[in-house]
């Protein structure tokens, strides 16, 4: 028994990344790092846009929100045949339209063309994520999901690190569309670097393919294990999407950060979770993924509180409680991605993740909503009932933590029995 904690330290001694995963790792977070881009770019772009097109918020909100819902309806739609292809040549598909649909935005000349465009860009955009994390499950073993994670996580912190500012930039010197063309650009390299050097992923279709996609869909609904995966996926994007809304107009009205130093939160909070998401991955293979996600759940509950509690601060007081909540919400999110890789079995991990992906979408969409009815404006400008929202974080934040710790029991006892 005293050899334990001995064993225990040896036995997670990483296994090394060979040189082709390490190309694929880098192909997988670029193209997450694109479509992050893509819909990250429009929030910021909003007070351009909005003149040039001759539109108000309840136009521009429709245009941002035409991207979530497509990408929800096309990740259901999607799921039923997501299995039946090499995964290469469906994300090769569905990453054409995506830029297809991003240089459409760039070229849009009116509020309807730009719809449509986002409509587009939404229905093939929003599958990319779901074969990204079915490639990554099918390529690499559970005791690497951590780290491999941790990179496409960090494309998140690295499209709102470069992207953003690079966006604002673009559109400040010449106009709202070359980011959009930049993005088009660059995702063609991409893409033909992934068609070069990534080999088929095709490992799934040894196993028997049902015949009707539709009842493929129904079964991997079926599942109760997957079902619970589902809702622990719907209660984790629940708190991002509840506060990421109005935290910009919290921290200017209410923090009293004037709006020229908030693009130096966006980015130092972006250049810490840039670093941070590596090593909640590392930490995740070598410690254990459940054990990470508690540790992450107490940290972004507290921080949580804290955050929504806050009266006028410093700047480098709020971007220390900034950053400690990314780092609170990464080492969640980092560990659970990890751990739900291995509730599908290989022949339904495409419709699983793809089922996944909508159901993010949707509750990220949900979330939103929600907030912006419990939220108020006061006539000095001030949010009203931010702290409300932050219980309500907190909540969810303890019934996702109850929904995995049972998930990954459920894991644990299947691994056992097999």
């Amino acid at each position: 028994m005293s050899h334990n904690p001995t064993a225990a330290a040896a036995a997670p001694a990483l296994t090394p990344f060979s040189p082709y995963q390490k190309t694929v790792v880098a192909m997988l977070a670029f193209l997450q790092f694109a479509v992050i881009l893509d819909f990250m770019l429009m929030a910021p772009m909003g007070a351009l846009i909005m003149p040039a097109l001759a539109i108000g918020p309840r136009e521009f909100g429709l245009v941002v929100s035409a991207y979530a819902f497509s990408a929800a309806a096309s990740g259901l739609l999607t799921a039923g045949f997501a299995d039946r292809f090499d995964r290469k040549r469906l994300l090769l598909f569905f990453y054409g339209g995506f830029v297809l649909g991003t240089l459409w935005c760039g070229l849009a000349q009116s509020f309807e063309a730009l719809l449509v465009a986002r409509i587009v860009t939404g229905l093939f955009g929003g599958v990319i994520g779901s074969i990204v994390i079915a490639i990554s499950t099918d390529l690499f073993p559970p005791q690497m999901r951590g780290r491999v994670m941790g990179m496409i996580q960090t494309a998140f912190a690295a499209s709102q690190v470069l992207g953003i500012p690079l966006g604002l930039y673009l559109s400040n010197h010449w106009s709202w569309h070359m980011p959009f063309l930049a993005l088009a650009a660059i995702g063609v390299i991409g893409g033909l670097v992934v068609n070069w050097r990534m080999r088929p992923v095709a490992d799934h279709l040894k196993a028997s393919q049902e015949h009707s996609p539709w009842m493929h869909l129904l079964h991997t609904l079926a599942v109760p294990r997957h079902l619970l995966a589902f809702a622990t996926t719907a209660l984790l994007t629940t708190g991002g999407f509840m506060l990421m809304p109005f935290s910009s107009a919290y921290t200017v009205n209410n923090l009293g950060i004037s709006l020229h130093d908030l693009p130096t939160v966006y980015v130092v909070t972006g250049l810490c979770t840039v670093f941070v998401g590596p090593a909640v991955g590392r930490a995740a293979d070598r410690f254990g993924k459940f054990r990470l996600f508690a540790l992450g759940t107490v940290l972004s509950i507290a921080m949580v509180l804290t955050f929504t509690h806050l009266g006028p601060v410093s700047l480098p007081v709020l971007i220390l409680v900034n950053a400690a909540l990314f780092v609170g919400i990464f080492s969640r999110m980092i560990p659970a991605q990890a751990l739900m890789s291995s509730v599908p079995p290989p022949a339904q991990r495409g419709a699983f993740s793809a089922i996944g992906a909508s159901v993010q979408q949707l509750s990220g969409g949900l979330a939103s909503v929600v907030s912006g009815h419990i939220v108020t404006l006061a006539s000095d400008g001030k949010l009203q009932h931010f702290d409300t929202v932050g219980f309500v974080v907190v909540a969810s934040s303890l019934v996702s933590f109850m929904l995995l710790w049972k998930l990954q029991r459920d894991l644990g006892s299947r691994q056992g029995n097999g």
